[in-house]
């Protein structure tokens, strides 16, 4: 099929690609770049250089692309082209990017545009910066300062002004903050002409440099031979991938914190990549502490002014250390030399809405591109990154003890088949005798449970009614502390009403289950004089508010702790000794492939939280069914042998990492639309050997934000090339403009 020029026309007859005509791919769903003519006396931008170009009647940004695309015997004539603008005063996209964005299309089945706009998501930064207007001090101000006129004297605010605008000049809110004055006055002070103001192009500021050559950091021996084996690799260049596989307060950080200061005596940038990043605050401290700076953050919490001038400084080299969420690969370094993902197993590196990518695997790909260093850093490692260990594809450096002598601490499981609990309380006997025990030492306790809010679900008693959202196929969730019963999928909400809406009776509203906000209302029942914390993103969604509770539990302001699963995520609280796990057998429920992975990887991630100083700690499992393999595993912390068991599951069953594995979801408003498109795909469905499609059927999640969805699961053979199989089987359907397509390759999540 002919590549589609500018103006959607067909290719003219000439005799090949003219010198005047270049690709530009635009950050739209589009497959490919389009061409554009260079207009006359104007020198050929260099691939990678952002360019305007026209498309229909608007102006966009695009990236002069010499990349993969079909391969045409003629090219179009130079008039039917349109001319590109301007190239923009940016430093060009890297070769090894440029690669990166169409290897990242290719396998994900995205349009190569879609995944460039995550490259360009910043539209701010590829402007030039705009004029501020700043408030300075005029002669007249001068004079009146050196009170060498006959000027009525100033007031003390006026001069306050007046002396902060001294040296420099600022807008006027800050002007105000700084002098502790209303902006009010200011503005007077602009009116009478004793200050002025001024139209100025802000120069952007470069980050701090961070010290290569750190201060002892007390290294025991066995950090010491994995940082240096880290060190060789990066010194020795090239691309290598290292597993670091470290028990839970093994000083993991400090090791790839060595590594990160070998790539920056080279002159190379370093990315790093957190799952929470907006909740790292223990990890940006301990950053600070090491490197003499903060890193440049990347992550949606940011302002976008201050996420413009990150870009523009990771574009230009001046950021030499990037520490981000999944989104952070996308960024256009100019000399990465380093990549290091931590808490390389964590679910939320798996991208689920636009481009469906895994950022661990992505990251891997990008310093194979780049030809670089990337380290995968875990307590509990992925299976795929243990069998790409096994095979001999990346390196493995096991840290198997704790930091300063610390205890792994003990695991028990609590058979709550055996325990009587009281109505409406969910902690055991054996668990509330151990808070007390801790409480009662002067120690702190952490509580886990994976649901958000009050109950997860509300009834009425008298009539049954049960609150659903209307734009979904989930259950509205109490959550008691706002009054609200909300939708965690769509984000709908409405006030928790006095009366049922069905039956219209009062006082009838239960809530049934228990989630976080129920287990602060027990321990304060239980424990009165407990001062207790909520460790959850509905409250804790910030770096700062992560920074103060952090910093809270550190100085022994809270005794519990009660959250969800950001609780499990690297924090550090040296007087935290008891952690309780409330329904350790939450995660197992549902079809998800990796959930008994998953559930051994939260479990023993939120344990690992508990004695991490010179106390010891102990962990206490809540859990139904005891003599489940994950559990079993837990108590016993046989991690490889539930390793090994759960691979062997996996290889019987032909699943990743053992097998193929596409999910395509079909969606519309319509029920009646999403089932016709999911027939027509069905009666298309390819018959080939070593692979079969599973589907059509409702997904578990049948309605999701208003639209009725529909599922298939396409499984494969490793040896297949799944996303060829796919893409031919789509080409034999059209579907209709209402329906939605989502392709899922190496779904994580199977809603």
């Amino acid at each position: 099929m002919p590549r589609a020029s500018s103006e959607g026309r067909a290719p003219a007859a000439t005799a090949g690609p003219a010198l005047d005509q270049l690709r530009v791919l635009l950050p739209l769903p589009l497959a490919e770049a389009l061409d554009y003519r260079v207009p006359d006396g104007m020198t050929p931008p260099a691939a990678g250089s952002f360019v305007r170009v026209p498309l229909g009647g608007r102006t966009l940004v695009g990236v002069v692309w010499d990349g993969e695309g079909p391969q045409h015997p003629r090219g179009f004539a130079p008039d039917r082209l349109r001319p590109i603008g301007e190239a923009l005063p940016l430093p060009p996209l890297p070769s090894a990017l440029r690669r990166f964005v169409e290897r990242v299309a290719a396998y994900t089945m995205a349009p190569q545009g879609a995944v460039l706009r995550m490259v360009m998501s910043v539209e701010e930064a590829l402007q030039p910066p705009r004029p501020r207007r700043l408030c300075a001090l005029s002669a007249a101000g001068r004079s009146a300062l050196s009170a060498s006129t006959d000027a009525p004297p100033l007031t003390p605010a006026r001069r306050r002004v007046l002396e902060t605008l001294r040296d420099r000049p600022l807008p006027v809110t800050e002007t105000a903050r700084l002098a502790a004055c209303s902006a009010a006055t200011v503005r007077e002070l602009l009116a009478r002409g004793l200050i002025e103001e001024r139209l100025v192009t802000p120069e952007p500021a470069a980050p701090s440099e961070p010290g290569w050559r750190p201060p002892d950091a007390s290294l025991s021996a066995e950090q010491r031979a994995a940082a240096e084996g880290i060190e060789r690799q990066i010194v020795a260049g090239g691309y290598s991938v290292c597993l670091l596989d470290g028990v839970t307060g093994s000083g993991k950080t400090e090791v790839y914190f060595a590594a990160i200061a070998a790539a920056l005596a080279a002159g190379r940038q370093v990315l790093v990549l957190l799952p929470e990043i907006a909740l790292g605050a223990q990890w940006l401290e301990h950053f600070r502490r090491r490197f003499g700076v903060t890193p440049t953050e990347w992550h949606s919490e940011i302002p976008r002014s201050r996420r413009r001038d990150n870009w523009r400084a990771v574009a230009a080299g001046r950021a030499r250390v990037v520490v981000g969420a999944r989104s952070a690969l996308f960024l256009p370094f100019a000399e990465l030399g380093l990549i290091v993902v931590d808490e390389e197993h964590d679910p939320s590196y798996k991208q689920e809405d636009g481009v469906a990518y895994q950022a661990r695997d992505m990251a891997v790909l990008r310093a194979f591109l780049g030809e670089i260093p990337v380290v995968l850093v875990s307590a509990t490692p992925s299976l795929e990154t243990v069998v790409n260990a096994a095979r001999g594809r990346y390196r493995r450096v096991t840290l198997p003890h704790r930091h300063a002598k610390a205890a792994l601490p003990a695991v028990a499981l609590v058979d709550m088949r055996r325990e009587r609990l009281e109505p409406a309380r969910f902690l055991s006997p054996p668990l509330v005798a151990a808070m007390a025990e801790t409480l009662a030492a002067g120690e702190q306790t952490l509580l886990f449970l994976n649901r958000r809010g009050y109950a997860p679900l509300t009834l009425c008693r008298a009539c049954g009614h049960r609150f659903q959202c209307p734009n979904c196929s989930a259950w509205l969730v109490e959550h008691r502390f706002v009054g609200r019963l909300m939708c965690h999928h769509c984000g709908h909400f409405e006030p928790v009403p006095p009366l049922c809406p069905e039956c219209m009776k009062a006082g009838t509203l239960a809530p049934c289950g228990p989630g976080v906000e129920r287990l602060v209302e027990e321990v304060k029942a239980r424990f009165p004089s407990v001062r207790s914390a909520l460790m959850v993103s509905d409250v804790i969604n910030t770096p700062r508010a992560a920074a103060e509770l952090a910093a809270a539990m550190t100085a022994g302001r809270y005794d519990v702790l009660i959250g969800t699963q950001i609780v499990a995520k690297g924090h550090h609280f040296p007087m935290l000794t008891l952690v309780g796990v409330v329904d350790a057998d939450l995660g197992l429920v549902g079809g998800d492939l990796r959930a008994a992975e998953r559930t051994y990887q939260i479990l023993h991630q939120v344990g690992g939280r508990a004695g991490r100083a010179e106390r010891k700690g102990r962990v206490l499992i809540q859990t139904f069914m005891p003599e489940q393999p994950v559990m079993q595993a837990l108590a016993s912390g046989e991690r490889d042998r539930f390793l090994a068991a759960e691979a062997q599951a996996r290889r019987d069953a032909g699943l990743p990492p053992y097998g193929r594995l596409a999910a395509l979801i079909v969606s519309a408003v319509d029920p009646e639309a999403a089932d016709f498109a999911a027939s027509a795909l069905a009666r298309a469905a390819p018959q080939l050997p070593g692979v079969s499609v599973l589907g059509p059927a409702p997904a578990p999640l049948a309605v999701l934000r208003g639209r009725h969805r529909r599922r298939f699961l396409v499984k494969a053979g490793r040896a297949v090339q799944i996303q060829a199989v796919v893409r031919e089987w789509l080409a034999r359907v059209r579907l209709s403009g209402a329906v939605r397509l989502q392709i899922d390759i190496d779904p994580y999540s199977f809603l």
